[in-house]
């Protein structure tokens, strides 16, 4: 768990310091790192969507888990627990629930997707390699200086879901990892590299899309990969 912690502490060390530019920028100066990071997260969803083998599952899972997790209202859930959260720490941040939550949402979706938070975690909790984490954690906490720059505190608290997530995966790596196959590494990124490309669209102001419903396609990709019979091929 030490890695886990260690990124945790580099996404608050960076959102402290973005929250610094938050409180000072003006509105013109946040726009622009508003865009570059919608570019930039643009960048890096589309190099993880690539990454899909079987481009059906990708379809399908984003199509099905966009209308469970809408069915189910994922991202209202979110929001709802994103303005409990701003109530009970930052009751004087002059940003609203919405704003907060959001910056919340997207931070959790782009520091936790991806291999290297999967294969990352697996390694520390099998092998006491805690390489990648720390790689990621380097990574994570100047990304979170720009995001919170952006959007505010609420990408600090983004450390409470890389702390469950992360840390349920290092914790339970030896049972979970017989499952992990290299197809289950490459559909799991290209999902989540497509639910990046979401957070992006809607930084940029292209389209609103409530990113947190598509969610559930994370877990319908990976039914059908474990249901896939060349998955360890």
């Amino acid at each position: 768990m030490t890695a886990v912690f260690v990124n945790c502490a580099a996404v608050l060390a960076g959102s402290v310091t973005g929250y610094f530019f938050h409180k000072k920028i003006h509105d013109e100066f946040k726009n622009t790192v508003y865009i570059a990071v919608g570019v930039f997260t643009l960048v890096i969803g589309m190099s993880m969507a690539l990454e899909s083998k079987r481009i059906v599952y990708l379809a399908f899972s984003l199509v099905a888990g966009g209308l469970l997790g809408g069915k189910l209202d994922i991202e209202g859930k979110i929001y709802a627990f994103g303005e409990l959260l701003k109530r009970r720490f930052v009751r004087g941040a002059a940003q609203d629930a919405y704003g907060f939550a959001s910056g919340f949402l997207n931070a959790s979706v782009l520091f936790c997707v991806g291999a290297m938070s999967l294969v990352g975690s697996f390694k520390a909790g099998t092998e006491g390699d805690y390489t990648l984490i720390l790689t990621k954690s380097v990574m994570d906490g100047f990304m979170a200086v720009l995001m919170t720059a952006a959007m505010g505190p609420g990408v600090a608290f983004s450390v409470i879901t890389i702390l469950v997530y992360q840390g349920g995966l290092t914790l339970l790596a030896v049972f979970i990892k017989p499952w992990v196959s290299l197809l289950m590494l490459s559909e799991l990124t290209g999902t989540g590299g497509a639910l990046i490309l979401m957070i992006g669209f809607n930084l940029l102001e292209l389209k609103h899309i409530k990113t947190g419903n598509f969610i559930a396609a994370l877990v319908i990709t990976a039914v059908l990969v474990l249901c896939d019979p060349l998955a360890g091929v």
